[in-house]
């Protein structure tokens, strides 16, 4: 990331792109939430940050005077390039979501789960014998890109241009419009080809459902399904992936909670949940279509909101003891799969991911923690997890 002028007030000039958001961003929410729960900037072509709860929540739900045209924050406006569901709004939002149900329900993810287990325990098999490793290098970003090859029926190894494809497209694009139009063409043209592919011999995957499927009688257009297969393979990867490297971070840095879970396995619902909320990877966002208030604050049409369901999870007046992990919490509405008609639709797939992740990792790696001749490294963007994380083992 190209240098930024440092932030001197994140009240009127938040930058998410700063170093010190990048590290550590909770107690900047923090402090927001005390002193100014709706933080403004004039960065990113104006953008707003409320930290509450009850304002993220009431901005999820109103979809008339925000839209989900635009879901990244970027420093300048990039053509449309439709992901739907995620880009699209009331009436066409449903249709588009509509027809991703069946195979996220919880019985088409159970099926998928014994495949994930083989590529936890492949993985884990490359550590034997090592006393140190990069757990998010060499497993928590393996695993999500299997997987959903797996189910696009997409070869597992295409997993290194995936994740540039990410890296391209969540990240370096943010502040590049040519790296932006670059990662997205050269996807266009990946699933163009595999859609061509399977209209001739359809497989059991999910690019042969989406070419096979109707909405309203009508076949989904090129464009339609090429822009919903990349939200899958970015959304699919990037947030589950950055989700397991933070509890294994926090495993990490907590030995009572890996002790406890070691001892305790019943208890791993409990904690994936309370990792979920403590550590919710995504940041999403809304550009304001009609001028409103909310919360006393005036959003401007034209601006747009940073809709942070992290910092919404970290509210105290939601969550007793909100900046606490505590892995067998009962109570736990989180907003990590996001609130209102956008609430994520693979979040069966990602709790299962993120369950199997770490039952596998525990059986195999009871103890372990952070090298210290190591560097966490955090991702910057909207998506938020360890891209380095190194570890001994044992």
């Amino acid at each position: 990331m190209h240098a930024r002028p440092p932030v001197t007030d994140w009240e009127r000039d938040f930058d998410h792109l700063d170093p010190r958001w990048i590290e550590n961003p909770y107690p900047i929410w923090e402090e927001l939430r005390r002193r100014c729960p709706i933080a403004h900037t004039e960065r990113f072509l104006g953008v707003y940050f409320p930290t509450r709860y009850e304002d993220v929540r009431a901005i999820a739900y109103d979809t008339e005077h925000f839209s989900s045209r635009r879901v990244v924050v970027r420093e300048t406006l990039p053509p449309r390039r439709p992901a739907p569901p995620i880009t699209s709004d009331p009436p066409h939002h449903r249709p588009a979501k509509t027809v991703l149900l069946p195979a996220f329900t919880p019985e088409a993810i159970a099926r998928h789960e014994t495949r994930t287990r083989e590529i936890c325990r492949e993985l884990l098999a490359r550590l034997e014998g090592k006393s140190r490793c990069d757990a998010a290098v060499d497993y928590a970003q393996e695993i999500p890109v299997r997987v959903i090859a797996h189910m696009l029926g997409v070869p597992e190894q295409d997993g290194d241009l995936f994740r540039k494809w990410i890296q391209e497209i969540l990240e370096l694009g943010i502040t590049s419009d040519e790296i932006l139009e670059r990662a997205v063409n050269e996807m266009v043209a990946y699933f163009a080809e595999r859609m061509t592919d399977r209209r001739v011999s359809p497989r059991d995957d999910l690019i042969s459902y989406f070419v096979h499927t109707r909405i309203d009688g009508e076949l989904m257009s090129e464009q339609h399904i090429n822009g919903t297969l990349r939200l899958l393979l970015i959304a699919g990867i990037d947030t589950t992936w950055s989700a397991i490297g933070s509890c294994l971070w926090h495993l990490a840095v907590h030995p009572a909670d890996r002790q406890r879970l070691v001892a305790e396995p019943e208890l791993m619902p409990f904690a994936v949940e309370e990792f979920l909320r403590a550590y919710a990877p995504v940041t999403m966002a809304r550009e304001v279509v009609a001028e409103t208030r909310i919360n006393g604050c005036r959003f401007q049409e034209g601006e747009m909101v940073l809709l942070s369901f992290p910092a919404a999870n970290r509210d105290p007046e939601m969550f007793p003891e909100a900046d606490r992990v505590i892995i067998d919490r009962k109570e736990n509405r989180h907003a990590t799969f996001g609130l209102g008609i956008h609430r994520c639709v693979g979040s069966n797939l990602a709790r299962m991911e993120i369950r199997v992740a770490l039952q596998e990792w525990l059986a195999r790696v009871p103890a372990f923690r952070l090298d210290p001749d190591g560097v966490v490294k955090w991702s910057e963007g909207t998506v938020r997890g360890p891209r380095r994380l190194p570890v001994l083992l044992g």
